[in-house]
């Protein structure tokens, strides 16, 4: 058919008139964004009652981001016009600081919602439903830690921060369920969904979908499209209005597996100090890279404005020199101060503009599909006045594996009212890098090999491979790498203290 020849058609070899190839081209995108459209069409008329609203708001998003998709051609950025941020567009944090805090913080407080990203489940660490509801430190899970920050800025200044979830539709339904337990906690909870837009077959471009259903063999054919959906599914949902009404003018993004994301009042203070036309109307938190943070997104000046460059979006050739930490000495964390105002105007004015990340995905039977997404941080660029801030590395703490699991649950930090705040005993502020097997992939199976977490004050690098399990009391100093062989089994017996040890075999303790 025309569209597997279209699909696959090398777009860089042009015939020698390239008039009538351009004409072809618009023919062909033309004739996808009809058949794409007659698709979701047919989709739709299976939804039932209140549903059918929602997803024709959802639609309209995907055929706006599906236009998109087929206009664009190659990279997103010309590597030749990247330039490093001017110096005052990131501003360090102690700059921020010294600007200390007004009387009055309940004032400031009261302008601001707290919103974090619950669209993901905890699938890769081996758990069903939402993420946040992962045991993280003393039986308290991510939202309950959350809950508990909020909670505490609000009796400390006699203030009323609420709290938004924006769940998707794999996550909504449980994390309904868990909020009643919060009904008296003095924090106003809200939720919000993000859209669910079709999967794409990777050869005919249609959605995989045969109907609106999510169960049975349409289980996989939906998908959420990125935390850049925040800004239409918040508009969509009638929350940014309601906010906006009650006086609320930023909100303050992050990710709920973000542990070092919490409340920070001078950057607040910095927001609504600002005189009323110079109002920052975006702020990204950004932090130095380290080599274990080689793919996180940067900031950089680009036709005039500070814009998020992703790993994705890098021609193939550069990919290594973005990946330099000396060239780009900074990555978003993802925490993110927004205008709610500015929000409202842009979604109006249908100027919010993201690149979109395509992202390829295998269903059961080996079908190819793509989805499309777009991510929070890249509309820095449409908002007025925004601004970078490099932030100390504790407010970026995010628990994405069981290796991130192991430092928040020691006592490298302590927890209080909710927030983890590294030991005052640990003599260097960095964190100690530790990688866990895939014997310690999944949580469950992780919690059985500890049966207790180990002292890892003076701990700087850990190793673990294989077989291992750690008794109670174990105190990890220096490097410390434990490899059991297939077929062996290694159990550090209760009490030990390994400082720069290899521990490899059946147990054999060697120094190194």
């Amino acid at each position: 058919s025309n569209f597997h020849f279209w699909v696959n058609y090398p777009f860089n070899i042009l015939p020698s008139n390239s008039n009538e190839m351009a004409q072809f081209q618009e023919v062909m995108r033309q004739q996808l964004e009809s058949s794409m459209h007659a698709e979701l069409e047919k989709l739709l008329g299976t939804a039932k009652g209140a549903k059918a609203e929602v997803s024709k708001k959802d639609f309209e998003g995907f055929r706006k981001l599906f236009h998109r998709f087929l206009q664009v051609k190659g990279p997103s950025v010309e590597w030749s016009k990247i330039n490093r941020p001017p110096e005052d567009s990131i501003q360090p944090y102690d700059k921020i600081k010294a600007k200390g805090l007004p009387d009055n913080i309940a004032d400031s407080l009261n302008k601001l919602v707290v919103v974090k990203l619950n669209g993901g489940l905890g699938t890769s660490m081996g758990c069903k439903g939402p993420k946040s509801l992962i045991s993280v430190r003393n039986e308290n899970t991510f939202l309950d830690l959350t809950v508990k920050q909020i909670e505490h800025l609000n009796k400390t200044y006699n203030a009323d921060v609420p709290l938004v979830l924006m769940n998707s539709f794999n996550t909504d339904e449980d994390t309904k369920k868990i909020l009643q337990k919060y009904t008296h906690h003095r924090v106003k909870i809200h939720t919000f969904n993000q859209s669910r837009y079709p999967r794409i077959n990777k050869e005919s471009l249609l959605p995989v979908a045969k109907d609106m259903a999510m169960t049975g063999e349409n289980a996989d054919v939906w998908y959420p499209p990125g935390h850049g959906d925040i800004y239409a599914s918040f508009y969509n949902s009638g929350l940014l209005e309601q906010l906006i009404a009650e006086g609320k003018e930023y909100i303050f993004v992050s990710n709920i597996d973000n542990l070092g994301a919490t409340v920070d009042l001078y950057i607040l203070n910095h927001l609504v100090s600002q005189p009323n036309g110079k109002r920052c109307e975006f702020i990204m938190e950004v932090t130095d890279k380290t080599r274990a943070d080689v793919k996180g997104g940067t900031l950089i000046q680009y036709d005039g404005k500070l814009r998020l460059l992703e790993i994705a979006q890098v021609p193939k050739a550069h990919v290594d020199e973005f990946k330099s930490v000396s060239k780009f000495k900074i990555f978003n964390t993802n925490n993110l101060w927004i205008s709610l105002s500015a929000i409202k105007r842009l979604q109006e004015q249908n100027a919010m503009d993201m690149e979109i990340i395509v992202n390829p995905k295998t269903l059961d039977g080996d079908l190819n599909v793509i989805q499309l997404e777009t991510a929070v941080g890249a509309a820095i660029k449409c908002f007025d006045n925004a601004l970078g801030i490099n932030v100390p590395r504790s407010r970026f703490l995010p628990v994405k594996t069981t290796s991130d699991l192991l430092l928040v649950m020691s006592n490298l930090y302590s927890l209080e009212a909710g927030s983890l705040t590294m030991s005052e005993r640990r003599e260097f502020p960095t964190t100690p890098h530790v990688k866990l097997g895939s014997s310690f992939t999944k949580v469950q199976e992780y919690l059985t090999r500890f049966e207790s977490i180990p002292d890892m004050l003076e701990l700087d690098h850990l190793t673990v491979s294989g077989d291992v399990t750690f008794g109670k009391h174990v105190s990890l100093k220096g490097t410390v790498i434990i490899i059991a062989n297939h077929g062996d089994r290694i159990d550090i017996p209760a009490g030990s203290m390994l400082e720069n040890k290899i521990v490899s075999g059946n147990l054999r303790i060697l120094d190194h």
